[in-house]
């Protein structure tokens, strides 16, 4: 059975993401069509930075709100992101915007609009170009949790060293950032969807 051909975006948006409260930074530089409507830029951002999708989520695009709406929490202020596209929201370079994932741990990410140009012949979007250290652990209690996190893990005297390398994985190195990791995941973007 053959498969449908992508369309190649009329635009791509050329962005730096940016976790905010943490010293080295831990960011990434990736291009995302600039039709992408924002539920689907939302799970772009996950897999680059390297998150799961396992929260709550939400934008802050010149001062509206974008997320899933939920009656239940009487949010009459939240547009719903699935009926928004970057390109409208964003129409310009230099432009910024506020992404937040994890309500309780509250990972602010600043987004910033470095480049808005037409697409490479040949290349798949969306695509990381570059970036810097590992995401934090999911669950780890935000920007304080994390430092706390990396004190302990950095002492193997610590009294909690052992129980929190064993949860996070032995293997967990803040520093360790790769461009190939970051696109298999990119590529597979539509796997962080959540199913209802």
């Amino acid at each position: 059975m053959a498969t449908a051909k992508q369309k190649a975006p009329s635009t791509v948006y050329r962005l730096k993401i940016t976790l905010r409260g943490i010293k080295p930074p831990i960011w990434r530089r990736i291009e995302v069509p600039g039709d992408v409507p924002l539920d689907d830029f939302h799970l772009m951002i996950q897999a680059a930075m390297g998150w799961t999708n396992s929260h709550l989520h939400g934008f802050d695009i010149g001062g509206e709100n974008y997320s899933i709406p939920d009656p239940e929490f009487g949010a009459d202020d939240i547009l719903d992101e699935t009926k928004f596209r970057l390109r409208r929201l964003v129409p310009e370079e230099k432009a910024k915007l506020t992404y937040t994932y994890d309500w309780g741990d509250c990972w602010e990410h600043l987004i910033l609009v470095e480049k808005i140009t037409p697409p490479e012949p040949g290349v798949k979007y969306p695509r990381c170009v570059a970036g810097a250290r590992a995401c934090p652990p999911e669950d780890v209690g935000g920007v304080w949790g994390y430092a706390e996190f990396l004190e302990v893990i950095g002492d193997p005297k610590h009294e909690r060293h052992e129980e929190l390398a064993e949860w996070a994985g032995d293997a967990f190195d803040s520093e360790r950032f790769e461009v190939a990791e970051a696109n298999e995941k990119l590529r597979n973007w539509k796997l962080l969807r959540w199913e209802d």
